[in-house]
């Protein structure tokens, strides 16, 4: 009879299991259909994710307050001998063993009221399903898909708003939610300790924006590109900043008996287990990209795309997995991987792989984003250990909005100074009003919620994200009319710059100016490690770039010639990348003043110029070489319908 039940019992337990997933395919399924019917309605004031957290909210009351609780009862034990938890326990019932393992900690008020829905605990999952599986697709596809051209003619200010702005944020809020955790202690509504550790950690957790739903609506209104690149560069890179920043406020142990106060050599070792988190997974994920390159190069996979896909996506994945157990931050490792895989591995893929490997991504990127909404709607009403303190949440809101314009205001004004086309107020207002919180805050709120401080750190996240996502998501469409911002663009065009001495005139092909635009914004330090990756880790890495033969000393020819693809001899055209058109090869200016052509280069139709059009000298070849291969479009592609018209005043 005992085996009958607990073969019925396990038999019960499957069952469960398979509702639970099949409940949350069914609300992805029903997500699906609802966007397709908005798209085709043209609705924007609800994103897809917003969608997800509504029907996740749904789903979690009918679970909540309509199944039934399981009949069995938890009794408890006193170990009164021990003097900490285990992780695991063997119990000794009738001579037979049984193996129970750590849930968390549960406060003597709610003993009584442990959650005895069988089917609440299965919707329940752990922390480390997101960490590990639904994370990795959706940063790597951040890396996977950048378009380097915007992400490179704006890094000096995305790499300021994702690196300083992130840390201005975390230590204002930090330091304004101290002030409200003393305040709820004066009043009485602070239970348990909440140190100022604490209160930075959640400055580290909130400060994770996620404009996924901004971005969206960006992408699909065709707002201005440098927005949306300053947005998504800024976003991308903050996530990884910010998993950082709480690791190593984490690691902030001081020495003494009071662990939770100041101690500079504990906040000297915290900035270093910060330098040596970040440089470490970012070394992992670009080794792991360099390997990757490597092997579909020197290897005939391309000849089986089923086999380099399969490859291409096990050692994507496995970079996350490789730097946490290494230590270091997955997030960051993987971005990294991204952005590598696409500037060489890319090139190396067949046809097919390369499509296989961008759809790949795309709907794991989308199937994981909106699994994790769903799952933020239905938290809300099936996690145990919810603690709403309505000053904390009151006071959260406030620091949140003081540390964004702590954040975006003062660091575009020092930005303006040194940028050639400024980031206007209507911009920075934008910014400021995009700093939603969404999948990386909640994961890593939900990462750790095993004391007081932690438990009410992520209910309010949860509320949150909840607002960001509804109410500033829905007024993105109104927010761009209100501030004037320029919709309806190409992301591949630039507006034509404005100037006393000239106009562009676009035609059918806007290209040069384009591109002229980006070579004289392209941040210095792209430019200065360039000539290095075009001479050398191109051709090493991929089947594109000179020769190794043409670049190397003449001393290393052996070594040149058998690191250099045979394709390279092969295709007089160089590969290109379909976004990779950073700088604007000077030859593929063209001006045209009445029956004369006169191009950058020197060259004219019935005259000859012998200085560029700046009245500079004009560059050497191998100048040329290297703008050629990420400026030119088309070689052939002088003019593409874009005329240069100089008015000039005639004096009979």
């Amino acid at each position: 009879m005992e085996e009958l039940a607990t073969e019925k019992e396990a038999e019960e337990s499957h069952r469960q299991d398979s509702v639970s997933l099949l409940t949350f395919i069914l609300l992805l399924t029903l997500t699906i259909l609802t966007i397709w019917l908005f798209k085709h309605r043209r609705v924007r004031f609800l994103h897809e994710t917003g969608l997800a957290m509504i029907y996740g909210l749904i789903v979690g009351v009918i679970l909540r307050y309509g199944t039934p609780s399981s009949s069995g009862h938890d009794k408890p034990f006193s170990c009164s001998q021990e003097d900490r938890p285990f992780t695991t326990l063997l119990v000794n019932v009738s001579g037979k063993f049984f193996e129970y393992t750590l849930k968390g900690e549960i406060s003597p008020g709610k003993i009584h009221n442990v959650e005895q829905n069988d089917m609440l605990r299965k919707v329940t999952f752990d922390p480390e399903v997101f960490f590990n599986i639904l994370l990795p697709p959706i940063i790597f596809h951040a890396g996977y898909s950048l378009k380097k051209r915007h992400f490179f003619r704006n890094l000096g200010s995305i790499l300021a708003y994702a690196f300083l702005g992130t840390a201005v944020s975390c230590f204002i809020i930090g330091n304004l939610m101290y002030g409200v955790v003393k305040l709820m202690k004066l009043v009485g509504q602070l239970s348990d300790k909440f140190y100022y550790t604490d209160c930075l950690l959640f400055g580290a957790i909130i400060s994770a924006t996620d404009p996924v739903t901004v971005l969206a609506i960006f992408n699909e209104l065709h707002a201005d590109v440098d927005l949306y690149a300053l947005l998504f560069g800024e976003s991308v890179l903050n996530d990884a900043v910010a998993i950082v920043l709480s690791s190593s406020i984490v690691a902030y142990q001081p020495t003494g008996e009071n662990t939770h106060a100041f101690d500079a050599a504990a906040f000297f070792k915290s900035v270093g287990v910060f330098l040596g988190i970040f440089s470490g997974s970012f070394m992992m994920g670009a080794v792991t990209g360099v390997v990757t390159a490597l092997v579909t190069k020197f290897t005939k996979l391309h000849c089986f795309p089923l086999l380099e896909t399969a490859l291409f996506f096990l050692m994507s994945w496995s970079t996350f997995l490789l730097a946490e157990a290494c230590g270091f931050t997955g997030v960051v490792a993987v971005l990294f991987c991204g952005i590598t895989q696409a500037h060489y591995t890319y090139n190396n893929l067949s046809v097919e792989s390369r499509s296989r490997t961008k759809q790949l991504f795309e709907v794991l990127h989308f199937l994981a984003e909106n699994f994790i909404f769903s799952y933020m709607g239905l938290a809300l009403f099936t996690f145990q250990k919810h603690i709403f303190s309505p000053v904390f949440i009151i006071g959260a809101f406030i620091a949140i909005f003081l540390g964004r314009a702590a954040h975006i205001y003062p660091l575009s004004f020092l930005l303006n100074l040194g940028r050639r086309h400024k980031i206007s107020w209507s911009f920075q207002h934008m910014m400021m009003f995009s700093g939603l919180r969404g999948a990386m805050a909640f994961a890593l709120a939900i990462r750790d919620t095993a004391t007081y401080s932690h438990q009410m750190m992520f209910s309010t996240t949860l509320l949150i994200v909840f607002f960001t996502v509804w109410i500033v998501g829905g007024g993105t469409t109104p927010m761009l009319s209100w501030l004037n911002i320029r919709v309806g663009v190409d992301p591949d065009q630039d507006p034509p710059p404005t100037n006393d001495s000239f106009q562009v005139l676009q035609g059918d092909g806007p290209d040069s100016a384009r591109r002229n635009r980006t070579k004289q914004e392209s941040a210095w330090l792209f430019r200065l490690w360039y000539s290095f990756d075009h001479n050398y880790l191109k051709p090493i890495l991929t089947h594109s770039g000179p020769p190794l033969t043409t670049t190397l000393p003449s001393w290393c020819g052996l070594i040149a010639r058998c690191l250099t693809s045979p394709q390279v001899y092969d295709n007089q055209e160089q590969l290109r990348e379909e976004d990779s058109d950073f700088i604007l090869n000077d030859g593929d200016l063209t001006v045209t003043y009445g029956d004369t052509t006169i191009t950058a280069n020197g060259s004219s139709g019935p005259h000859t110029a012998t200085t560029s059009l700046d009245g500079r000298r004009t560059k050497s070849s191998s100048e040329e070489a290297l703008e050629r291969d990420l400026g030119a479009a088309d070689h052939e592609v002088t003019s593409r319908g874009t005329r240069l018209v100089f008015p000039l005043e005639y004096n009979a």
